[in-house]
């Protein structure tokens, strides 16, 4: 599968940014590509009043979204704020190669500022792109393994991970260089990791690292991205080296907490199914 992580300046609109997905879409499209992610909030910016935000603007930036991956015949990920029975998500939305939403991941673990407007989900990601199993987290909740960890026990082999850098420009600088956490993940679980982070300033004294990524099973970093510059990094993934290893043996391994992960298993994959039928 050849994946690409874009990182991303927000524009002033929905619009705008709307373009520039379409944009990038197009010209992975163009290359071969097969799945590209777009940053948290991609759709409409991250550190903006959402409140201000017009639900139906949204929507309409979503269905253009759709159909440039039905156009491109291309698999799209990309963040937004969605809304689903009166309340406000953060989420991934998965489009297929001919548009259709196949998962809407709703970010469960909320930083403070999200919390103000967002309700927090409450299902693991977890959903297939041309067949291959695939997972997501976004932004914040790299800091919580088991949203990694229990997908990848269910089969997943590639995790995506969009975010959107919110921080002091020191906190910031501390957070280049790969120094993120993303290559333990990667390591631990034996999948690829693919992060599509914005870059630079974010506006209130803020700032993104950058440094989007994408990591092989074996820690190597396949694509790396500066801490300046939009642009598009893609590479192409050999699916079989993501051999889950070490979240197998972890099923199988004190033998007492067998029954256990399969029990835990089984209740993340009825919540799924449950949260795709509610959606």
């Amino acid at each position: 599968m050849k994946v690409a992580a874009v990182q991303m300046k927000f524009r002033r609109t929905i619009p705008e940014n709307v373009a520039f997905i379409e944009r990038h879409i197009a010209g992975f499209a163009r290359s071969g590509g097969d799945a590209i992610l777009f940053p948290e909030c991609a759709v409409t910016g991250y550190n903006l009043d959402f409140r201000k935000l017009d639900p139906a603007k949204i929507e309409a930036g979503l269905r253009a979204v759709a159909g440039a991956a039905r156009e491109h015949r291309c698999n799209v990920l990309v963040g937004s704020p969605t809304r689903a029975r009166g309340r406000w998500f953060n989420s991934l939305v998965v489009f297929d190669r001919r548009g259709r939403e196949v998962f809407r991941y709703h970010k469960i673990q909320l930083t403070p500022g999200d919390a103000k407007f967002f309700a927090p989900g409450n299902a693991l990601a977890f959903f297939r792109l041309d067949g291959i199993p695939c997972t997501a987290i976004i932004c914040h909740e790299r800091r919580y393994p088991e949203l990694a960890r229990l997908p990848v026990m269910m089969g997943a082999q590639i995790l995506f991970h969009p975010n959107a850098g919110l921080d002091a420009l020191a906190v910031s600088k501390t957070k280049r260089g790969g120094r993120d956490g993303i290559v333990a993940r990667a390591f631990e679980n034996q999948v690829f990791y693919v992060f599509a982070n914005t870059v630079g300033p974010q506006g209130g004294g803020f700032w993104s690292a950058g440094d989007s990524k994408i990591v092989a099973a074996d820690t190597r970093v396949l694509a790396l991205a500066n801490n300046r510059d939009e642009m598009r990094i893609e590479t192409t993934l050999d699916v079989a080296q993501a051999g889950r290893k070490y979240a197998r043996e972890a099923l199988q391994q004190p033998a007492f907490l067998r029954p256990h992960w399969r029990a835990l298993l089984a209740a993340c994959r009825r919540q799924i199914r449950s949260a795709v039928r509610g959606r």
